[in-house]
């Protein structure tokens, strides 16, 4: 990821902005190659934890209220998480479901500023690159009557990605040394 970063001009950009959805090996790869990048949680993931509490708080068709959503579109993300947290469940699964999505908050905090974010004109949801990701990927192996072995699937994407990046010469150049 690094070295794509550098090759589409990582050293000219004025702000290098990393997206992704809060997991801990995303936060260790945004620290450890692009340290000086604005880390930001995707809000869609975010709404997807914040869906999940009010599951475990009021069954599976729940919906965060608006209260919650407002915060969490703010960045207050302090006060959505003590608010959430006044309602911890009974049962001890619940209370631990709960308390595991509440620490998602509580460590991705610093890069829920969305109202900041957002101020700045920054992307704050990763829509379009998983838009990229179906067109490249979806469109070719999930055609009608299409099965694919998992070698064959990877070869077609890794085709499909020197493609459809103008890397295509560099490939075969690559290969015939």
């Amino acid at each position: 990821m690094y070295a794509e970063a550098l090759r589409r001009g990582l050293e000219q950009a004025r702000s290098v902005i990393a997206l992704t959805d809060g997991a801990a090996y995303n936060r260790t790869i945004v620290q450890t190659h692009f340290p000086d990048a604005v880390h930001i949680v995707d809000l869609f993931h975010a709404y997807e934890h914040l869906t999940a509490i009010a599951q475990i708080l009021w069954g599976q068709e729940a919906k965060a209220p608006k209260t919650w959503r407002d915060l969490l579109e703010a960045g207050d993300i302090d006060r959505l998480v003590r608010k959430a947290g006044k309602q911890l469940p009974a049962s001890a699964k619940s209370k631990m479901s709960m308390v595991k999505q509440l620490r998602y908050f509580e460590k991705n905090a610093p890069q829920m500023r969305y109202a900041e974010y957002r101020e700045k004109k920054f992307f704050v949801g990763s829509g379009v690159v998983e838009a990229g990701c179906r067109t490249v990927i979806g469109q070719r192996l999930k055609q009608s009557g299409m099965r694919w072995s998992v070698r064959g699937a990877n070869a077609i994407i890794a085709l499909r990605c020197c493609i459809l990046s103008d890397r295509f010469e560099d490939f075969w150049a690559s290969r015939g040394s």
